[in-house]
Order: C-alpha cells, then structure tokens, then sequence
C-alpha cells in the first residue's frame, strides 16, 4: 500500500472514530463527595437531578419519557445519576433507548450507602426514580416516583 492511501485510511478510520464518539456523552462517575460540586454547576440557574436504576421498573417506562423531555428542552439542567451496579453497557443500553445518550449522565462509583444518600438528602432512603429539584434560589426538593413533565417544564 502506497503512502498516500495509508494516510487516507488512517483519516478515514480516525473520522469514523470520532463520529461514532461524539454519538454518546461519556459515563462519570458520581460518589460520596460529590453533591456539592455537582450542585455549583447550575450557576444559580434551575436543575433537576433524577436518580434511576436499570433495574427499577418504573425506570425504565419512565427513562423515554425523560429522553423526549430533555429533546423538547434543550437548555434545561438535568442530570442522571444510575445507582444500580451494572454494567456501563448495560447502562448506556437503557440510555440510548430512552434517547439520553448525550444527556449529562452519572453512575454510582462507590457503593449507594447511607452516608452518600444523606449528603444528598438526610430524609432519602435511596428509592428510585427520586428527583431532586434545585430552584433559582438554590432550595431544593425531593420527588419520589413518576415525574409529571409539564410541571417540570414550569420549574426548569
């Protein structure tokens, strides 16, 4: 094979690469200590936090309703924090079903203990789906089971 079609290969495979890259967001790994670096993003603006588990029913019928809100609402602050310990590709699996793909998404690095779901909310017992809204005042408020997505419109 001649120089030039090496360099051509090489660019090809390196375009692909980077397009089949950029489809997902990287997985982060979210634990104990993280809360109030992750609550400094908002920047004073609203943000919602849904804790999820591939392995919670009411996830996983909820997670697409979750992935065409974040499509209608662009800018809103989300992010997605997995608490089950599963794989990353059984992870990302339920994310690109439920169109979350590119979403902000978290996963448990450190195991879901008391302490980590007291830094989040001493009142918490780690059910799930469980969000936690954060208004433009920094107060927050917890919601455990189904989301209703129009008065998550109003509050993002």
């Amino acid at each position: 094979m001649n120089a030039f079609k090496k360099y051509w290969l090489v660019f090809v495979l390196m375009f692909l690469t980077g397009i089949a890259g950029a489809a997902t967001a990287p997985l982060k790994p979210y634990q104990s200590g993280d809360w109030s670096s992750l609550i400094k993003t908002r920047n004073g603006a609203p943000m919602a936090i849904h804790f999820w588990g591939v392995t919670c029913p009411a996830c996983v019928k909820e997670m697409p309703q979750w992935g065409a809100f974040v499509k209608r609402n662009p800018n809103a602050k989300i992010i997605f924090i997995q608490v089950d310990d599963v794989s990353p590709e059984m992870m990302q699996k339920m994310l690109n079903k439920a169109g979350l793909e590119k979403a902000n998404n978290y996963y448990l690095a450190s195991s879901f203990d008391e302490r980590l779901r007291h830094e989040i909310d001493p009142q918490w017992y780690g059910e799930t789906p469980t969000t936690i809204f954060i208004d433009k005042n920094g107060k927050s408020r917890r919601k455990t089971g189904l989301i209703n997505f129009q008065e998550l419109a109003n509050k993002l």
